[in-house]
This record gives structure tokens, C-alpha cells and sequence, in this order.
């Protein structure tokens, strides 16, 4: 066992207990058996969820025993946000939700040893339930007025949406979901993010009330946010997924890659696995570089392997260099150069025309002389070549798996053409 209070405070992850020298005490006694809850409310869990599955990661390497849970019953109704109600899916579409989060997780955990994972789904103990039973059994214990004084449903309260009575009852289901894993698994602890912390205690004063000897806790992680007061896991083209078909490897890459210098200290701390030592290097050498970005790549090949593995950071990094010329772009496996294409502006042709006419067109520069002049300038590359004439036309051999054009004017401003004809 590791004293893991003290790493999680060093990494930033310590935000809330119910009662910290309890709490630490009992991790250093372990190992605990603990959970965090995951709702499936999209197909995909998104970056923001990282900090969730990577404690739980951090605490199951420390020698405690990790209870994943996805929730086939909560994502039927929604924690409730800030704004407004959550649009209801239909349980087919959260089952299948399930089984993608699921899958999702299930990697950065290990399932073998004295301290195996468990993926348990509080559908199955709200399934059964009738409404009388629900309302009789669990809804007996709760108040309404403390109820109100939570955090999300004070803001809802305050907002002209108001909030529902189904999302109201949202922290009803999950404080019973901590008191039967307390009786099923001895669960004694969840962790979850510190906005949430209202519904972890709500599973605390479930089971003190209706197993008093019990002795249980709730740790809550920091509710990460950017510099710049934006939400942590979003980018410009919006929520940055896990799902590799919903945000490809190359842009997952390139998120982390483009952290803000502000932001990445701590972001490393939280979302590494690499030790202090290391950490602290690191930070030394993009202080002293910062223009070298060691902290931004260090992290984006870390997670983008931990994500989707080393072979896909080994190809995303390949063509993030290529597409800079430090690199063959003709080495690229087309899915991998459409997916970092993806990321650029650019245009759809029939034909590939004059160089300079593309350059205009998907905006390298402002106009057609502008392209000649850069050209003339030894500054106009397609495909990695520097275009030498100014009447140019890029030959269909020359097309990237018979598709693709690269622009680049200097060393850093990059678009790409779509030859769409046969």
C-alpha cells in the first residue's frame, strides 16, 4: 500500500472528504473497496471523464478494490445540470450507451488479483423496484428541504427552467446505489468530481440511517477548468471524445498538444502516470523552453496511447510531423491523413488547378498575387515539394492515395485540397 492521500493532494485530485484522517486511515489500513459512477448520457465518455477513470486507476495501483459503475438507471433520467433538463433517452439507447462506456473503461482497469475490478450497472437493483417500494424504502430517508440546499438543485431552482421532480429524485437513485454496493460489495468510499458532492453525501446519509455501525466516505476531485474560465474538455469544434470515430486519435492528439502553457502543469499532475520526479523535469524544461512544448508532448503521447494505444500515437505523431515536413506524407495510411486533414481548412475541387489558385482559394493567402509572390519567395510547398514555378499545376499522380493535396506556405501555415473527380 501507498500513501495515496498524499499523492492524490501532490497531483491536485483532493478536493473534498467527509473526513480526511478517517479516510486517510482507513486507505492506509486497506485495501477499501470503492466506486465511482458513470452515467451514460452520450455514446462516448469524453476527456473530461479521464480524471474519474484515471483516480480510480490510481487508487486500484495503491492496492484498493475498484467498483466501475455505469449507470443503466441514471442514464434513464440525468443528473441535473447547471441550465436545464437533460432530454430523456429511451433504455434501448442507454443499454447500448452502456455497453460503449463500459468497453471504454474496462481497459484502464485490471481485472485479475486480490484487489479485481467490478463493472456493476445499478439497473440491476432498480429494475425490480416498484414505485412504492422506491418511494417507501428510500425516498422514506430523505428530506426534501436539505435536498434543496444541493448545489445542482439550487442553481435549476434559480434558473427559469426550474427543475423536474424525475431530476429532483436523481439523488435518491444514486445515494441507494452507494448503499447497496455498501451491502453487496462492502463498498466504503466513492469518489467522483467535487460538483457531484451533493449526491455523494446524499449515499452517505442513506447508509448512516439505515446502517448506522457503518462507517463510509466520499472523496471529491477538483472541477477541473481552463485559464481562460472555459470548460475543461472542450475544444473548438466542441467535446473531445474517447470514442475514436467521434474524435479521431490525430485530433485527441493535437488537444493535448495545443494545452495552453498556463494549464499544463496541472494537467499533467492529474492525468500522468508518471512519477514526481519526472513531472518536475518536465516542468523545468518547458520553463526554461517553453517553446519547445516538452510538457504538451510528453502528455499527448502519454494519454493518446493510454486512449487508443501505442500504435495510433505512433501513426498520429508520424503524420503530425509529415504534415510539417519532417516527415513522408506518402508513408501515411489514408485514414490516418484524412483524419489530421480533418483538422486543417480546407476546399473541395474537381481538378487540381494552378498551385496559386489553390493557395487563394482555401486561404493561405489573400489573393492570387499573394501566391505568386510567395511562391516567388520560396515560401509555397505542396505535398511537402516547394512549388518552384508560379504557373504550377500539381499533377493527379501527385495526389495523396489519389485524393489528397497538402498546402503549405512557410513553415507553419497549412490547408488541404480534396480532388473529388475520378
Amino acid at each position: 500500500m501507498t500513501d495515496i492521500v498524499d499523492e492524490l493532494k501532490w497531483r491536485g485530485l483532493f478536493a473534498l472528504s467527509t473526513d480526511e484522517d478517517a479516510l486517510r486511515k482507513a486507505l492506509a489500513d486497506g485495501p477499501v473497496t470503492f466506486y465511482c459512477g458513470f452515467d451514460p448520457t452520450a455514446a462516448s465518455l469524453h476527456v473530461g471523464h479521464l480524471v474519474q477513470v484515471l483516480t480510480v486507476r490510481r487508487l486500484q495501483q495503491a492496492g484498493h478494490r475498484p467498483l466501475a459503475l455505469v449507470g443503466g438507471a441514471t442514464g434513464q433520467i440525468g443528473d441535473p445540470r447547471p441550465t436545464a433538463e437533460r432530454t430523456l433517452n429511451d433504455p434501448e439507447t442507454v443499454a447500448n450507451w452502456v455497453a460503449r462506456l463500459r468497453s471504454q473503461i474496462e481497459p484502464f482497469l485490471s481485472f485479475e488479483g486480490e484487489n479485481a475490478a467490478t463493472m456493476v450497472n445499478n439497473l440491476d437493483w432498480t429494475a425490480g423496484m416498484s414505485a412504492i417500494e422506491f418511494l417507501r424504502d428510500i425516498g422514506k430517508h430523505f428530506r426534501v428541504n436539505k435536498m434543496l440546499t444541493k448545489d445542482s438543485v439550487a442553481r435549476r431552482l434559480e434558473s427559469q427552467e426550474g427543475i423536474s421532480y424525475t431530476e429532483f429524485s436523481y439523488q435518491l437513485l444514486q445515494g441507494m446505489d452507494f448503499l447497496e454496493l455498501y451491502r453487496r460489495y462492502g463498498c466504503t468510499l466513492q469518489t467522483g468530481g467535487s460538483d457531484q458532492w451533493g449526491n455523494l453525501t446524499a449515499g452517505i446519509d442513506l447508509i448512516h440511517r439505515l446502517e448506522p455501525d457503518a462507517t463510509v466516505h466520499a472523496l471529491g476531485t477538483p472541477l477541473m477548468l481552463k485559464s481562460d474560465g472555459t470548460k475543461f474538455g472542450k475544444s473548438e469544434s466542441g467535446a473531445v471524445w474517447l470514442d475514436p470515430t467521434m474524435t479521431t486519435p490525430y485530433a485527441f492528439y493535437q488537444f493535448w498538444l495545443n494545452t495552453d502553457d498556463r494549464d499544463i502543469s496541472t494537467y499533467m499532475r492529474i492525468l500522468s502516470f508518471k512519477s514526481r520526479e519526472e513531472l518536475e523535469e518536465i516542468e523545468r524544461q518547458t520553463e526554461e523552453r517553453p517553446q519547445a512544448r516538452a510538457a504538451q508532448r510528453a502528455l499527448a503521447e502519454e494519454l493518446t496511447t493510454l486512449v487508443h494505444g501505442a500504435d495510433q500515437c505512433a501513426a498520429v505523431i508520424a503524420a503530425s510531423k509529415a504534415l510539417f515536413g519532417q516527415g513522408e506524407l506518402t508513408d501515411l495510411d489514408e485514414a490516418t491523413l484524412a483524419a489530421a486533414l480533418s483538422e486543417l481548412p480546407r476546399v473541395q475541387v474537381a481538378e487540381p488547378g494552378p498551385v496559386v489558385d489553390l493557395f487563394a482559394e482555401v486561404g493561405l493567402v489573400a489573393s492570387k498575387s499573394a501566391a505568386r509572390r510567395t511562391v516567388k519567395e520560396g515560401g509555397a510547398y505542396v505535398n511537402n515539394v516547394k512549388v518552384a514555378a508560379e504557373d504550377a499545376v500539381p499533377a493527379r499522380g501527385e495526389l495523396l492515395h489519389g485524393r489528397w493535396l497538402v498546402l503549405r506556405r512557410g513553415k507553419k501555415n497549412l490547408a488541404a485540397v480534396e480532388v473529388t473527380a475520378g
